[in-house]
C-alpha cells in the first residue's frame, strides 16, 4: 500500500501492481470540490476548456477536473445528479447490461466539508446532506471487498477513472495511464489506497485536467464534470 499524493501536490503519477496511474487528492474540508454539467444557458460544458472559461468569468480558476459519471448522447447524466443542493436528474435504479447497471452501483457526493462514496440503495434510503452528487457504476469496492462481479480473470482492458473517499473528507481521484482491467483498477483503490468504498466513474473516454502535469484531455465531449477551483 502507498500513500496518495498530498493535497498541495494535487496530482501525481503512481504505479501499483504493474500498472501506471495518476492520483489526485483533495480535502473536502478545505478544497472547493463541485460538480458541473451545464451553464446558465442550459448548454452542457462538454469539456474542460469551456468549464474553465465559465469559471474564469466568475473569478475562479480551474485547478483540477475529471469526467464525473456516465452520460447520454446529449451529454445529460445517466443517473443522479445534484448541483448546489438541486436535483437535476433523479437516481436510476433500473437493471441493465451496461457498466452503470452492474449493481451495486453508487453515488459520489460532496457535503459541507465532507464527502463520501455510498452504494446507491443506501444513499437513497438515508440521504446524506449532499450539496453535490453524481451516480455511476459499478461500485469497485464495497465495505472493503471488491465488487462480486469483478473477477481477477476478467480480460477487458480500458482506460478508466474513479474516486474514493477516506476518513469522510480525503477525496482521491484516479485515472489510468494505459488500459487496465476492472480488477486491477479495483485493487488500486482497495489495496493500494486503503479505500473501503470506491466508485467507477467511466472508461475509454476517461479524461483529466491537471495543469501541473500538462494534462488537458479534450478528446471527447463529456457530460458531468467534477472540478476543484481556487479564487483568481
Amino acid at each position: 500500500m502507498f500513500a496518495a499524493p498530498t493535497a498541495q501536490a494535487a496530482c501525481a503519477p503512481r504505479s501499483f501492481g504493474g500498472s501506471d496511474f495518476v492520483l489526485c487528492e483533495f480535502d473536502a474540508g478545505r478544497d472547493d470540490i463541485r460538480l458541473y454539467w451545464r451553464g446558465a444557458d442550459k448548454t452542457p460544458f462538454g469539456g474542460f476548456q469551456a468549464l474553465g472559461a465559465y469559471l474564469a468569468g466568475k473569478g475562479r480558476t480551474l485547478r483540477f477536473a475529471m469526467n464525473a459519471g456516465m452520460y447520454e448522447q446529449d451529454l445529460s447524466p445517466v443517473g443522479l445528479l445534484v448541483e448546489d443542493g438541486k436535483t437535476l436528474r433523479r437516481a436510476d435504479t433500473r437493471d441493465g447490461q451496461t457498466n452503470f447497471h452492474m449493481k451495486p452501483n453508487g453515488v459520489f457526493w460532496i457535503g459541507d466539508k465532507s464527502a463520501g462514496v455510498t452504494e446507491t440503495s443506501r444513499y437513497l434510503a438515508n440521504p446524506p446532506e449532499a450539496r453535490y452528487a453524481t451516480q455511476s457504476g459499478p461500485m469497485l469496492v464495497i465495505d472493503g471487498r471488491i465488487h462480486p462481479r469483478i473477477q481477477p480473470t476478467g480480460a477487458s482492458e480500458k482506460l478508466r477513472n474513479g474516486v474514493c473517499v477516506r476518513n469522510g473528507a480525503d477525496v482521491v481521484f484516479a485515472i489510468t495511464q494505459a488500459p487496465v482491467t476492472f480488477h486491477a483498477f479495483a485493487r488500486l483503490f482497495r489495496d493500494g489506497l486503503g479505500c473501503a468504498n470506491a466508485l467507477f466513474l467511466d472508461g475509454s473516454i476517461s479524461s483529466l485536467f491537471a495543469p501541473e502535469l500538462g494534462r488537458d484531455d479534450e478528446l471527447w465531449s463529456i457530460g458531468p464534470i467534477v472540478g476543484v477551483t481556487t479564487p483568481r
